[in-house]
């Protein structure tokens, strides 16, 4: 098994999230030893919220769960990349199928992603 490196980054590590079908970037989240545990576990994306300061399971909320289909880690071993099946059609939390659904030119950004769900709706805030 390999050690991951959470000592150099206050315990977390940055985990980069990628579609296993097309290899879109979904999201990028931070693991800890116990998240980074919990994920390999379940097969089941989790996570360690920085804002909550506690784990997340990817979907819990929404229902856009993610089930992890490979595990990479970088060459010093301080980062992972999860390779995975995005049920439910949206890993971000507003709404799109990737964080990344603004593309910047300049001083312009553009949102080029499409909405999977109204998250007025989904988390009824």
């Amino acid at each position: 098994m390999i050690k991951i490196d959470f000592d150099k980054q206050d315990g977390l590590v940055p985990t980069i999230v990628q579609d296993a079908e097309d290899g879109a970037v979904l999201m990028v989240a931070y693991m800890n030893a116990e998240s980074w545990k919990r994920t390999l576990e379940t097969g089941t994306a989790t996570f360690w919220s920085r804002s909550r300061q506690a784990f997340w399971v990817k979907g819990e909320s929404s229902g856009n769960t993610q089930e992890v289909k490979e595990v990479f880690v970088d060459c010093d071993a301080d980062t992972i990349l999860l390779k995975v099946v995005q049920h439910g059609g949206a890993a971000c939390h507003e709404g799109y199928r990737s964080c990344f659904f603004r593309r910047v030119d300049g001083d312009d950004v553009e949102v080029v992603g499409e909405r999977v769900f109204d998250p007025a709706e989904v988390y009824k805030k």
